[in-house]
């Protein structure tokens, strides 16, 4: 699946919990990251429909 063209918004928060998520890596490289990555899967999820309502 393509990823979806992103918003402003909605890459100043990815950029944000991407980073949030290096800082955690460089504490400890063995740290759970799962509830940023599904934060940011949230994001995309909901970039991937603002463009389907947007197609029709």
């Amino acid at each position: 699946m393509a990823d979806p063209k992103l918003t402003a918004g909605e890459k100043a928060r990815i950029a944000g919990l991407v980073a949030r998520m290096c800082k955690r890596h460089v504490a400890s490289p063995n740290v759970d990251q799962r509830d940023l990555e599904r934060r940011v899967n949230r994001i995309l999820d909901g970039a991937r429909e603002r463009e389907a309502k947007a197609r029709r």
